[in-house]
């Protein structure tokens, strides 16, 4: 005898997510991702650095809240019946959290520890929360794995790190499962430009588009491990889900290196007319080399990024 489908009340219900800094670059790519896969999804972001236009293919389906993760009420609210949390927002700048380090500890800090009690108060299940390559400091020419001492060279890897250290804390305390994801300079469309701390291809392409040469601080021999949105994307929901990511600490990235010289060439190739990119001396803090070993992510998720750097700035100038 056939089975009949599951209609009405009878449908099994997917988790519901809520998004942290869901407003924002990352945030809102993977907010329409939640939705795609027919989630239930709510959203907290005080639109510091995010905009309420990333979240337009969300349309009415998101419950939004415009507000600041310090505000145990409202976080606590959203927490509730939540199966999952991203915890994305946060003031991502090494050269701003050198000019305000009390703002970028009390965001990306305080801000976790208030995530995290929120969550543990509401029952959530598990934690899913951005950390960064900044962590690590400076790592000469060798690719950066979890095992390394940490030595960050700035206020937001500080602050970054005492946000690994709260996560490891809550979960091996029982209080609610969490994860901790190390991004390596992540890029792709929706990323601002116009932030006077705005990451590189972002400025890169807003430079050529309007016809100025880019910026290239120092040599341009400087590398990092660029890591598509969708990739990152991916990482988030798999960390979501898996048993063995449970209480990790994981590279986010695929583990090839890229000079800002050689991003500035390829962005040329794609917007044309675009002048070549002038030198500045380089900047405080800046981190000369930057790349991942992502075999723990691989060993967990069963996934490494793969995007190719040529394809997803083709993907980041196509999108406008």
């Amino acid at each position: 005898m056939n089975q009949k489908p599951e209609t009405g009340n009878q449908k099994r219900a997917m988790p519901t997510s809520l998004v942290t800094g869901g407003a924002g670059f990352i945030g809102s790519h993977l907010v329409d991702r939640l939705l795609a896969e027919g989630r239930e999804v709510r959203v907290i972001d005080n639109l510091a650095t995010g905009r309420e236009a990333n979240l337009g293919a969300a349309g009415g389906r998101i419950r939004f809240v415009r507000g600041d993760i310090l505000d145990g009420g409202a976080l606590g609210a959203l927490c509730a019946g939540c199966d999952t949390v991203f915890h994305l927002a946060a003031l991502a700048s090494v050269p701003r959290s050198i000019a305000a380090p009390a703002e970028s500890d009390r965001a990306n800090g305080a801000g976790t520890l208030s995530v995290l009690l929120a969550a543990a108060a509401a029952g959530v299940r598990r934690v899913v929360a951005a950390s960064s390559s900044s962590v690590y400091g400076n790592v000469g020419e060798g690719a950066a794995h979890e095992e390394m001492p940490p030595r960050p060279l700035s206020p937001y890897g500080v602050s970054k790190l005492a946000t690994e250290h709260l996560l490891r804390l809550f979960d091996a305390t029982g209080r609610v499962e969490t994860v901790a994801l190390r991004f390596f300079n992540v890029y792709g469309p929706r990323q601002d430009p116009l932030s006077p701390y705005a990451a590189v291809i972002p400025r890169f392409i807003a430079a050529c588009r309007a016809g100025r040469s880019p910026v290239i601080y120092g040599d341009g021999e400087q590398a990092r491990d660029f890591t598509f949105v969708s990739d990152v994307v991916e990482a988030l929901l798999r960390s979501a889900d898996r048993p063995a990511a449970r209480g990790a600490v994981m590279n986010v990235a695929g583990g090839r290196p890229t000079s800002v010289r050689a991003i500035a060439g390829l962005i040329r190739a794609l917007v044309p007319g675009a002048p070549p990119p002038v030198h500045e001396p380089a900047r405080p803090g800046e981190i000369r080399s930057s790349c991942a070993n992502p075999a723990r992510l691989r060993e967990a998720l069963g996934f490494v990024p793969a995007t190719p750097i040529a394809e997803g700035l083709r993907q980041t100038v196509a999108a406008g």
